[in-house]
C-alpha cells in the first residue's frame, strides 16, 4: 500500500489526535482499534511534520502491558535495552523481526491446518464452532500483538480472511 493509501492522523502539541479521513479526535484505544482491524495508518506530528508512528504503536504496547497480562518480561526488557547502542543493534533488531515473523507465519500454518481438520472431522457442531471460535479468538490475538508492536510487515504478511 502506498505511503497516499494509509489513513493519516495527526497529533497536534496538545497530544490530541485527530484521524483526517474520519475528521474526528482519536484516542489510542480509537488507533489500537485500527491496528486490530488491519487499517494502514500513520502518525504526523502536526508541528514538526515528522511520522512519528511508530512512538505512538510504543504508547500503545505500554498501555496495553499495563493493563494486561504482560508480555514483554523484565529480564527481555533489560535485554532489548541493552541491544541499543550496541554494535549488535541492527543484528538484534534483524533478528526480533525475523523470529517473530517466523513464529508467526508458523502460527498462521497451524491454523489453517486446525481449520482445515475441524471442517473435514465429524465433529458434534458444538464443539467444531467453540473450536473455530477460540481459533480465530487467537488468531487477532496474535495479529494484534505483531502489528502493534510493529514487528509484522502488513504489505507482505497478511492473513488470509
Amino acid at each position: 500500500m502506498t505511503e497516499q493509501a494509509k489513513r493519516v492522523i495527526k497529533k497536534y502539541p496538545n497530544r490530541r489526535l485527530y484521524d483526517t479521513s474520519e475528521s474526528k479526535y482519536v484516542t489510542l484505544h480509537d488507533v489500537r482499534k485500527l491496528v486490530l482491524d488491519d487499517v494502514r495508518f500513520c502518525v504526523i506530528d502536526k508541528k514538526s511534520g515528522e511520522d512519528i508512528t511508530r512512538n505512538i504503536l510504543l504508547q500503545i504496547i505500554v498501555e496495553q502491558e499495563e493493563v494486561s497480562e504482560p508480555i514483554l518480561s523484565t529480564d527481555v526488557l533489560q535485554q532489548m535495552i541493552g541491544f541499543y547502542g550496541n554494535s549488535v543493534n541492527a543484528l538484534a533488531g534483524d533478528f526480533l523481526r525475523n523470529s517473530v515473523n517466523l513464529f508467526y507465519q508458523q502460527q498462521k500454518r497451524l491454523q489453517s491446518q486446525v481449520t482445515s481438520a475441524l471442517s473435514l472431522a465429524p465433529l458434534p457442531s458444538a464443539f467444531t464452532e467453540a473450536a473455530k471460535r477460540n481459533l480465530e479468538l487467537w488468531q487477532r490475538m496474535q495479529e494484534s500483538f505483531f502489528r502493534t508492536g510493529g514487528l509484522l510487515n502488513p504489505d507482505t504478511d497478511k492473513t488470509e480472511k
